[in-house]
């Protein structure tokens, strides 16, 4: 998906003609039936081929203003449809609350979109608004794709699921130093639910550092894949998940269907054609052994075993990673261009990411990222804490933390390399050793046990001017010469 294009997954006669859902026409499609309670669970469901006919083409917009005003224009326009909006809306309200009692993690995340002009240049960069018939749509898509893994999974065919781990011991460890240094405990123990973090979710909402605490979280989970081997999905709290919604714009979703439609027709789909040979270097070590002991056994390899799946699964998963990497780098490259007619100006904006060699910034109202090179941050030497995301000034005590407010300045763009380099402002130095003398004063009033709030002492020029002259240093200068991927980074969604 690009700015002012998209390519397709399968050619455009059947993404946007035979398989599109167009109004007033008929669509041949595979329904996926389902009894849910008041309480959001699923009862009973059914799978079969079925005609389509669609009445109409609502867009979210419409729909949210239906549902917030019944009596309102856009449900004048429309009249027959609002029962039906109605009691689909109450579908979704019971779904929410079996989300709610499962224990599934919500995270609240900041999405944007690119407005081009003719020539496709960027006119403005928008944050997505997410309303009530985005959340119908997805409780629904997510009832419809457990539905599906079931299905697999009863019947015992193989097929490849979207699976989601739990976080590694390394991410819970630093996650949950963090926590502690701010007062509050992920509970689990060694092993933590999903409904764990999302009983930690209400506890940190109405907290002053809510976006930092909620990054961090987000931060210790690993990335959802395609497997065969159903470990479930960790963040939804689902202990089958399959991908069967769209199955125009996702592989994986087309071998669902042809895997369901086989079960149907009591019959086994294999998939067919697809060469697993690059790929045997990368099995996990269960589909190696299942090959082993087939082999030994004299049997013979099919189409159909584990190790096609494998295969499938990590190629799926791989093609996702690298579409999802050619719209950042596209999106990349047009914030640079739009960027570069702003070079000297001064933006305010959050620390959005922190590693050795510097800090990233995402600018206010533009939703752009650069970066503050180590050498920028002053004449000190910075160490990187990878559990606290930040970088300390080992001499001044300064510390640059995720979700910290600073003020830049545009100092370079580099169209080739999509990257975006930025200044601190002088005034930004000074606003840091501020809020560093604040952090140090709450962290010894706190391990005095006092109540009282200290007084806070403001930077002395000697503070400021400490090093005048000398190179900043940092464990990781040679680092100045950043990756590519890292500094145009424009923030990864976290996929289901």
């Amino acid at each position: 998906y690009f700015p002012r294009r998209v390519i397709p997954m399968l050619p455009e006669k059947l993404s946007n003609g035979l398989c599109s859902l167009n109004p007033g026409v008929d669509r041949l499609t595979l329904v996926c039936d389902a009894v849910i309670s008041a309480k959001g669970e699923i009862k009973a469901y059914q799978f079969y081929p079925a005609v389509i006919h669609s009445a109409a083409r609502l867009t979210y917009t419409e729909v949210a203003a239906i549902l917030a005003n019944t009596k309102g224009t856009e449900a004048a326009k429309r009249p027959a449809l609002v029962p039906h909006l109605l009691h689909l809306y109450d579908v979704f309200q019971a779904l929410l609350q079996a989300r709610h009692v499962r224990g599934a993690i919500d995270f609240e995340t900041t999405e944007t979109y690119i407005v081009c002009n003719a020539v496709g240049k960027i006119e403005q960069i928008l944050p997505r608004t997410r309303n009530d018939a985005h959340k119908v749509i997805e409780e629904c898509m997510l009832a419809a794709n457990v539905c599906a893994a079931d299905l697999l999974e009863r019947h015992k065919h193989p097929s490849i699921y979207r699976v989601h781990a739990a976080p590694t011991k390394e991410k819970l460890n630093q996650v949950r130093t963090f926590l502690k240094q701010v007062g509050l405990h992920l509970g689990g123990g060694d092993t933590p639910s999903a409904s764990d973090y999302a009983e930690l979710m209400p506890k940190i909402k109405a907290r002053p550092d809510a976006t930092l605490l909620q990054t961090m979280l987000l931060r210790s989970m690993q990335q959802a894949v395609y497997s065969p081997d159903n470990i479930g999905h960790f963040g939804l709290s689902y202990e089958a998940y399959a991908h069967f919604t769209s199955p125009i714009r996702r592989y994986p979703d087309l071998l669902t269907h042809r895997a369901i439609k086989a079960i149907l027709q009591g019959k086994r789909y294999d998939p067919k054609g697809f060469d697993t040979s690059v790929l045997n270097t990368t099995l996990s070590p269960a589909a190696r052994k299942k090959q082993a002991l087939d082999k030994a056994a004299g049997k013979k390899k099919h189409e159909g075993d584990v190790a096609v799946w494998e295969a499938l699964g990590i190629h799926c998963s791989a093609n996702e990673r690298r579409a999802d990497e050619a719209s950042r780098d596209v999106e990349a490259w047009l914030k640079c261009y739009f960027i570069r007619d702003k070079l000297g100006e001064e933006f305010t904006g959050t620390i959005s990411g922190v590693a050795t060699f510097g800090i990233f910034v995402q600018l206010d109202s533009l939703f752009i990222e650069g970066l503050v090179h180590v050498t920028e941050l002053g004449a000190d030497y910075f160490q990187f804490d990878e559990a606290r995301h930040e970088l300390r000034g080992e001499r001044t005590g300064i510390r640059y933390q995720l979700t910290d407010r600073v003020t830049v300045q545009v100092s370079r763009v580099d169209l080739d390399a999509r990257k975006i380099d930025l200044r601190l402002v002088t005034e930004a130095g000074i606003h840091a050793v501020l809020k560093n003398e604040a952090r140090r004063a709450e962290t010894e009033q706190q391990a005095r046990g006092k109540k009282s709030t200290p007084k806070v002492a403001g930077p002395t020029a000697a503070t400021i001017k400490a090093g005048k002259g000398k190179r900043a240093k940092s464990t990781a200068t040679a680092e100045k010469s950043r990756s590519p991927k890292t500094h145009a980074k424009t923030g990864k969604k976290n996929r289901v």
